[in-house]
């Protein structure tokens, strides 16, 4: 079993940074899959970045350039680190991990609870 525990959302004002963190536990987070996801009442969950356990990144087109994905491995740590956050990056983040070749943002089997992050104009 992998247990994830988000952390680091917060409210700012639109163009400030934040970075969350999702520390694993129960397996080494440089061997998973690990990705970010956002998701606001009513909507759809949207897959925000991934790592796979060769370093291989994937960010969504939608913070492409603004959003960056890594793992700090002295801390077994997911890390999304997000610039000139806009009111649309608003939403619950959560982490999601899987032992498995990261492919998409499909069947993830771990998730933690969320990080909530609010952008205001």
């Amino acid at each position: 079993q992998v247990q994830l525990v988000e952390s680091g959302g917060g409210s700012v004002q639109t163009g400030e940074s934040l970075t969350l963190s999702c520390v694993a536990s129960g397996y080494t987070a440089s061997s998973l899959c690990m990705a970010w996801f956002r998701q606001n009442p009513g909507k759809d969950r949207e897959g925000v970045a991934q790592i796979d356990s060769d370093g291989r990144t994937f960010v969504a087109d939608s913070v492409k350039g603004r959003f960056t994905v890594s793992k700090d491995n002295s801390k077994n740590a997911l890390v999304l680190e997000m610039n000139n956050l806009k009111p649309e990056d608003t939403a619950m983040y959560y982490c999601a991990a899987d032992h498995k070749y990261c492919e998409g943002f499909a069947d993830f089997r771990y998730w933690g609870q969320g990080t909530q992050v609010t952008v205001s104009s």
